[in-house]
C-alpha cells in the first residue's frame, strides 16, 4: 500500500490560513484512505520558540492521528541543514518517517527526503509579483522556494492563477503544476443556513461587510473611499464593518477611517470566532472583497457559501473563484468599486438572484473535492 506522509507544521492550536488547509487537507485524506487505498502520515515540527523550550508537543488537533512523527527539530534549523548536501543529520530525521512512498512539503518547502517523491504547495507568488504587498519576512520566500525547487518533484498549487505565475516566474514546466483548489470552512444546511451561528451585536443598521487580515494587498483604503462615496453621493443608511485581525502596515487603514466623515459608520471587529463570522455573512447586505491579489479567495467562497452576495475584484484567482456569482470591478477604481456595491443594494431581485448563484458556485468546492485533486496528484508521480 501507498504511504503518504504531510507535513502539517502549519497547524497552530487556533488554526488559520495555511494551517486551515493543512487541517482540512488531512482529516479529509484521512477519510478517503480505505476506499482509496492509501495510508497516510503526518509529520510536524516545532517552532524554535517551543524547541528552545523543550516543547515537541504536537498541537492537540493533530493528537487523533495514529501514524504522527515529530521531528526534533524547528523549521528554520532544518531549512540550514538542507542546504548542506549529504547532510548526515538529515538522512538519520529521515529515517524517522519511515522513508514513505512520498512526502509532501505543505508551505513553500519540502524535505529533501532521498528515497521518496517530493510534492511542494505553492500558494501564491505575491512576494515575487507584488514584493510591496508582503512583509520582508515572506519576501525571503523566493530562495527558499527556488532551493527546494531543486529537489522537488511536483508542484500543487490553488488556483490556475497561481499556476500561471508559478510557470511564468518560476520557470517550472505546466506539467509539473497540479491545482487542487481550496474549500470554505463553512457548510450551508439544507434551509440556506449554517449551523452553530452566533449572534453579533451589529446594532440596527443594514452593513456592508469585509473579511480578512487588514493589510495593504487587501486594499480596503479604497474600501473605505467607495464607502464614503455611497453614503455621500446616494445617502446609503448601511454601515461598514470590517472583520479581521490587524496584518503588515495596517496603519494607512485606521487612518482612512479616521479621516472618514463617516467614521462612526465605520465599524472593525478584530477576532471572531468562525460561527460569529458566519453571522456576519448571512446578515450583510453585502460582501465586499477588493483585494489586489490572491492566490484563492477564500472569503469569497465563504459568503457565497452562506449566502451573501459578492463584488470583488477582477484580478488574479478572484475570477475563478466567484465565476457569474459576483460583480467583478478594477480594484483601483473606487467608483466602479461603490457603484457595484450601490447596485447590489438597491437591486434586490439582483441581490437574490446573486445569491442563488452563489450557493450553485459554492457547491462545486469541497475538502473531500480537494483531497482528491491532491490524491490526483500525488497518482501522476507514483
Amino acid at each position: 500500500m501507498v504511504r503518504v506522509v504531510v507535513d502539517a507544521t502549519p497547524v497552530l492550536p487556533k488554526p488559520s490560513g495555511v494551517g486551515l488547509y493543512v487541517l482540512n487537507l488531512l482529516g479529509a485524506l484521512r477519510s478517503l484512505q480505505i476506499t482509496e487505498n492509501f495510508s497516510l502520515g503526518v509529520a510536524y515540527q516545532p517552532s524554535l520558540k517551543n524547541w528552545l523550550q523543550g516543547n515537541l508537543a504536537l498541537p492537540e488537533v493533530l493528537t487523533t492521528y495514529e501514524d504522527v512523527t515529530v521531528l526534533p527539530l524547528p523549521v528554520r534549523l532544518l531549512n540550514l541543514l538542507a542546504q548542506v548536501p549529504q547532510n548526515p543529520v538529515l538522512r538519520r530525521l529521515e529515517q524517522r518517517f519511515g522513508q514513505p512512498d512520498l512526502y509532501h512539503g505543505t508551505n513553500y518547502a519540502v524535505y529533501p527526503c532521498r528515497r521518496s517523491l517530493r510534492v511542494m504547495t505553492i500558494y501564491d507568488l505575491s512576494f515575487l509579483r507584488y514584493p510591496e504587498y508582503v512583509t520582508a519576512v515572506v519576501r525571503t520566500y523566493g530562495q527558499r522556494v527556488r532551493q527546494c525547487l531543486g529537489w522537488t518533484d511536483l508542484v500543487v498549487t490553488i488556483s490556475e492563477s497561481s499556476k500561471r505565475d508559478i510557470v511564468e516566474l518560476l520557470n517550472v514546466p505546466p506539467e509539473r503544476v497540479w491545482v487542487t483548489p481550496l474549500a470554505s470552512r463553512y457548510a450551508a444546511d439544507t434551509q440556506g443556513g449554517f449551523k452553530g451561528m452566533t449572534a453579533v451585536d451589529l446594532g440596527d443598521r443594514p452593513y456592508i461587510l469585509f473579511v480578512s487580515t487588514l493589510e495593504p494587498r487587501k486594499n480596503v483604503v479604497r474600501l473605505i473611499q467607495a464607502f464614503d462615496w455611497l453614503k455621500t453621493q446616494r445617502q446609503i443608511e448601511h454601515q461598514l464593518v470590517l472583520v479581521g485581525q490587524k496584518g503588515w502596515q495596517f496603519e494607512p487603514i485606521f487612518e482612512a477611517i479616521a479621516a472618514s466623515p463617516w467614521r462612526h459608520h465605520i465599524r472593525h471587529l478584530n477576532y471572531l470566532s468562525d460561527a460569529e463570522v458566519a453571522y456576519c455573512y448571512k446578515n450583510a447586505d453585502v460582501f465586499a472583497y477588493p483585494s489586489l491579489y490572491e492566490g484563492f479567495g477564500l472569503p469569497v467562497l465563504e459568503a457565497m457559501t452562506l449566502g451573501c452576495p459578492v463584488v470583488t475584484a477582477n484580478t488574479a484567482s478572484l475570477p475563478e473563484v466567484a465565476g457569474d456569482a459576483a460583480l467583478m470591478v478594477d480594484p483601483n477604481n473606487v467608483e466602479e468599486l461603490a457603484e457595484a456595491l450601490g447596485r447590489v443594494i438597491g437591486d434586490r431581485a439582483l441581490r437574490q438572484t446573486m445569491i442563488d448563484r452563489g450557493h450553485q458556485q459554492a457547491a462545486q468546492f469541497s475538502w473531500t473535492r480537494t483531497a482528491k485533486s491532491t490524491l490526483a496528484a500525488y497518482r501522476s508521480l507514483l
